[in-house]
């Protein structure tokens, strides 16, 4: 395809997406109408409004229906979660009145199910902006992409590129339009069983529901300033674990459990590694706080299990200050926010399916090296056997993702070390670091309302590029400067050839 109707199937892609989004967004106007806040009305207006035109406009791009490329759906899927943030951000700078780098910083953080916040009078904002945070954590949580497909009418090769793209590898009905819709079937029952168990706590049914929906989104956004220290219930927090675990697990586990499998779910590695992973975690912080900062069991227990599954979950809610923790504790909440929930889930992070194929492929790469040349050695992964050529392609692409994932925080905090010079030790900026690019929203204090606007912009781009675990996003920049090149190159004269007779 010449690169005209490259953009063009793009555009035309967004487009749809946002005509999608046009729709979803009316819903806060529910709640606008509920608490009578009707001075919510034109800021809520700003971003149905500007998705349905934007939606307009490109889904009537001329384009030729063609079998899109990897590379072109990876584009478009980059393409539209940044153009989401930066069209949800209107709510905030009409309604709060809040410059638009926060913002935007404010929408990134909900779409990718982050949890940072620059809004810093929560108790007073209104209700309706409380619902939109929520709503576009709980959306995100799922996928964009996959939202869109559940509302379409039939499968195409597009569709299928583009939720391949934004990270979703589940096939739980023969098409992916089934697939998408019985997604949300299971996320609406998830939503309203969870809430009403919440409520059990003595939490309010606004309350609930939005912690709910965050907590399941794998979101962390909260109502309240204090954050989920404004309650000090211990039950609600104990009610809250089990959802952020739920919102870490893959989809399919749901679907087993729809049809009956009960020991086919259990049965699940990444399912079994999952729990390990977030018991002897929880297991471990708790124990470093008890011994390093001189907390009783009871509270270090309380905050060390609730913090480190939150963390690994990559929900981001929190019910104690992080930042007056040892050292210790911290760093083993940062590799769990790192290693995060399961390929498939509402999770941020590298995933525990590829630290499992990381590990396997490290035993395998060593077996190899007791064995003679000519004994074949199978790669043996979640119950299937692949052969040494795929293996190596596929440990390969695995391992690249997660040096990736190094690399990038690696140099933001070199480049953040250099523009922002505070208080904060090396392990607090990393720590806020595998926070935004895991998506996960715990704080110490370091990204603020008050951050320079240079400081914003980079955890912007770290929170964008976690939520699509980076490779889009490093196919669209090169995408770029690709096409800038050839564009170049073709406006070149290209170099006259003198043979030695015209020379001289």
């Amino acid at each position: 395809m010449k690169r005209s109707e490259h953009v063009a199937m793009i555009a035309h892609n967004i487009g749809v997406t946002f005509n999608f989004l046009g729709m979803a967004s009316l819903l806060p106007f529910l709640v606008l109408v509920i608490f009578r806040e009707w001075d919510m009305l034109l800021p809520m207006a700003s971003a149905p409004v500007m998705f349905t035109i934007l939606g307009y406009l490109l889904s009537r791009v001329p384009y030729t229906d063609l079998t899109p490329t990897l590379s072109d759906s990876l584009v478009v899927v980059a393409l539209s979660w940044f153009a989401i943030a930066l069209v949800g951000a209107l709510p905030f700078v009409f309604g709060l009145h809040i410059s638009y780098t926060d913002s935007v910083f404010e929408a990134m953080s909900g779409w990718t199910g982050t949890g940072f916040t620059m809004i810093t009078t929560l108790d007073t904002t209104p209700n309706t902006l409380l619902f939109w945070r929520s709503f576009t954590q709980w959306i995100g949580g799922i996928g964009i992409i996959a939202f869109r497909i559940s509302l379409s009418r039939k499968t195409s090769a597009t569709l299928f590129q583009l939720y391949r793209s934004e990270g979703r590898t589940e096939a739980l009905m023969p098409s992916v339009v089934s697939t998408g819709r019985r997604m949300w079937q299971i996320y609406l029952f998830l939503t309203f069983m969870f809430t009403g168990m919440v409520m059990l706590s003595g939490t309010a049914l606004w309350d609930s529901l939005n912690l709910v929906m965050v907590a399941l989104a794998t979101g962390g956004f909260s109502i309240h300033d204090a954050g989920m220290m404004y309650y000090n219930n211990p039950m609600l927090e104990m009610l809250l674990i089990p959802v952020m675990l739920a919102g870490a697990l893959p989809f399919k586990i749901y679907f087993l459990l729809y049809r009956g499998n009960i020991k086919g779910m259990f049965r699940d590695q990444v399912l079994q590694v999952l729990l390990l992973i977030a018991a002897v975690g929880s297991a471990i912080t708790s124990l470093d706080l008890f011994i390093f900062n001189n907390l009783s069991l009871e509270q270090a227990i309380r905050e060390g299990t609730f913090c480190a599954i939150s963390g690994f979950t990559t929900t981001g809610l929190q019910n104690s200050n992080p930042h007056l923790w040892a050292a210790i504790p911290i760093a083993v909440v940062t590799m769990m926010m790192l290693i995060g929930g399961a390929a498939g889930s509402t999770a941020g992070g590298i995933k525990v399916n590829r630290v499992m194929l990381a590990y396997d492929g490290v035993k395998w790469w060593l077996k190899r090296f007791f064995v003679s040349s000519r004994v074949l050695v199978p790669l043996r992964f979640e119950g299937r056997t692949f052969s040494r050529e795929i293996a190596d392609l596929e440990i390969s692409k695995n391992m690249v993702v997660i040096m990736l994932y190094i690399v990038t925080i690696f140099l933001s905090t070199v480049i953040l070390m250099h523009l922002y010079i505070t208080m904060f030790g090396l392990n607090e900026i990393v720590f806020e670091e595998v926070s935004a690019i895991s998506n996960v929203g715990l704080g110490l204090g370091y990204i603020t309302a008050a951050s320079p606007f240079a400081v914003k912009w980079i955890f912007i781009i770290l929170m964008w590029l976690g939520r699509l675990e980076i490779v889009p996003v490093i196919i669209l920049v090169t995408g770029v400067f690709k096409g800038i090149q050839d564009d170049l190159t073709k406006q070149k004269p290209a170099p006259k050839v003198y043979n030695l007779q015209e020379r001289y």
